[in-house]
């Protein structure tokens, strides 16, 4: 299997769209319509390659041809398949703010202080920004938490160290009391 430094996931094959072997591909690419720029990608293993072409949108998801599949069902068997490329068909990323998910995943999450917080798991990216999801020293992946990757949240990336610094808060980790409102505080007496 391929060393994943030296690659990127740039989609999921979401499933067909129509009967002529087209298909839905959610993507991690900042444009979506470059899933299919980079030429060819290549399975999660390495050893299957796929040649996409850009046929269009559907309610703003790319939908591709892969070269080959011809059929819905060719298409739904792809149905859950991750896309890669080469780390080295890609751009390189501008300034010392912009950064591949992948170089963020593994690093440690440190304090201010310096102390060791945790180590990133994984990058979310829901919409309204990206997410850092922290596994804690010492910890399972079920106490997870989920930091957002915003300059106030992360004020530094330093990849050649290995870390980012985390300014938390001292209520970051508080859970608010639950207010209770005059009709139901009747109830609850």
């Amino acid at each position: 299997m391929p060393d994943d430094k030296d690659r990127l996931l740039l989609g999921v094959i979401a499933g067909p769209r129509g009967i002529r072997g087209e298909m839905k591909v959610k993507t991690f690419t900042e444009n979506p319509e470059d899933i299919a720029a980079y030429g060819q990608l290549e399975s999660k293993d390495g050893k299957v390659k796929y040649k996409l072409s850009l046929q269009g949108f559907s309610k703003a998801i790319p939908v591709v041809r892969i070269k080959g599949v011809t059929t819905r069902n060719e298409a739904e068997a792809l149905k859950g398949t991750e896309l890669y490329v080469a780390r080295d068909k890609l751009p390189k990323t501008d300034g010392d703010d912009e950064f591949y998910h992948a170089d963020l995943i593994g690093l440690d999450a440190v304090l201010e202080d310096g102390s060791k917080f945790g180590s990133i798991f994984r990058v979310f990216e829901f919409g309204a920004g990206d997410m850092l999801e922290i596994i804690p020293e010492g910890k399972s992946a079920k106490a997870a938490i989920l930091v957002p990757f915003t300059l106030e949240m992360v004020p530094a990336v330093d990849l050649e160290k290995g870390h980012v610094v985390l300014s938390l808060s001292d209520d970051f980790f508080d859970v608010p009391e639950k207010e209770v409102s005059s009709e139901n505080k009747e109830d609850t007496e």
